[in-house]
């Protein structure tokens, strides 16, 4: 059932940060300790329960580790401390966000391999698998889960199983699709997997987390490259006291506390992934329905964020649409494209298919307003 939002609140449909429930702003509205008990449980707390959702716990070897910043920070801080010093990096690159990973290890001072793919193209088990055999000295491979400059979902377990079986460390960028989507974060053989508080948890931003094998991290406990970035340092910190080594973002980790809570009345991943599902497939009915096409083929299309091509009327301009709908109190996407002309719209959020219903009549009602035709339904069969 939907809740009850404030109406003058704009909608987010976009990857993040994302629409979020009043019970989750209303958890922010109050100060925390970051030294103290109480807080600091809560920490814990957060820590098991994300350990949960990926399906994973201690006794496994893995740990959780907080860190401040956006999911950015927790990428950096995996190639930072995770690759080891005097080793390639190895990234599979088809959009932006892969292209940020590479970037990170370039500025790192890391050698990185990137093996690139157009933006609908999926990364190649098999071209990681011959480029790990040829050379020795990569000693990790990244790929992106869900590349949200398109939308696409790569394959992480096929590529996984060529990192494995070439005895290598594998890391996954799960900052779109964690919470929403299940990741056999074992059986795939996932060494290290980030995601941020303000996706699929539907959190708000500030802080991002790492889903990490703990022997991947004692194994490169000389190799960090930042001291705020260090996640051996951060692992050991919360296991001395409870706590951050630094500052914490209090108020992001009391929403996210009650975030998880209701990920679990909603029914976990498996819940809020079919609420998005419902999701994109109101949305790309009604959207091709107005005469848009989604850039993706339907078999490499996530629900988690879809993108779609301008439509070819001279009259339509990107700025002029996005700002109308914004009047109308839903916030999309631009594009991330290299060479296509796109914009994207989001399915995840605190989000229903009621609100998709309501954002498909906005563009209509957009369209019509600075001259783009509607296709007309047809009418149905007496």
């Amino acid at each position: 059932m939907q809740p009850e939002r404030d109406p003058s609140e704009k909608l987010l449909f976009t990857p993040g940060p994302l629409t979020t429930s009043a019970t989750v702003k209303q958890a922010m509205m109050r100060d925390a300790g970051s030294w103290h008990w109480e807080f600091n449980e809560m920490v814990a707390r957060v820590r098991q329960k994300l350990l949960a959702v990926a399906g994973v716990s201690r006794d496994d070897g893995y740990e959780c580790i907080l860190l401040q910043g956006s999911g950015t920070y927790g990428l950096e801080a995996v190639v930072g401390s995770g690759v080891p010093r005097g080793a390639k990096f190895l990234v599979a690159i088809n959009g932006a966000y892969g292209e940020r990973i590479a970037r990170i290890a370039e500025v790192l001072g890391v050698e990185t391999v990137a093996l690139r793919y157009r933006e609908h193209e999926l990364p190649s088990a098999g071209e990681v698998r011959s480029a790990l055999a040829d050379d020795p000295a990569i000693a990790m491979v990244c790929a992106v889960h869900c590349e949200t400059t398109t939308g696409i979902l790569n394959p992480i377990a096929e590529i996984g199983r060529a990192v494995k079986e070439a005895g290598r460390l594998y890391f996954v960028d799960a900052m779109s699709s964690f919470g929403a989507i299940d990741i056999d974060v074992r059986g795939i053989g996932i060494d290290y997997l980030v995601s941020s508080a303000n996706k699929c948890i539907e959190g708000v931003p500030g802080f991002s987390f790492v889903i990490a094998r703990r022997q991947a991290l004692i194994d490169a406990e000389t190799g960090a490259r930042s001291l705020s970035l260090d996640l051996l340092a951060q692992l050991r910190g919360f296991e001395k006291g409870g706590q951050f080594r630094f500052t914490p973002p209090t108020h992001t980790i009391l929403a996210f506390d009650q975030a998880l809570r209701e990920l679990e009345d909603e029914g976990g991943v498996a819940g809020r992934g079919d609420r998005y599902r419902a999701n994109h497939e109101t949305l790309i009915a009604g959207m091709r329905d107005l005469g848009f096409r989604q850039h993706l083929a339907p078999d490499r299309q996530s629900f988690i964020i879809t993108s779609f091509h301008y439509p070819a009327h001279p009259a339509f301009d990107f700025d002029t649409f996005y700002r109308a709908l914004a009047e109308r109190g839903f916030i999309i996407y631009p594009g991330k494209l290299s060479a296509i002309d796109c914009f994207r719209i989001g399915s995840i959020g605190r989000l229903f298919p009621e609100d998709f219903r309501n954002l498909l009549a906005a563009i209509a009602a957009t369209l019509k307003e600075v001259g783009v035709p509607v296709p007309v339904p047809e009418a149905a069969s007496p």
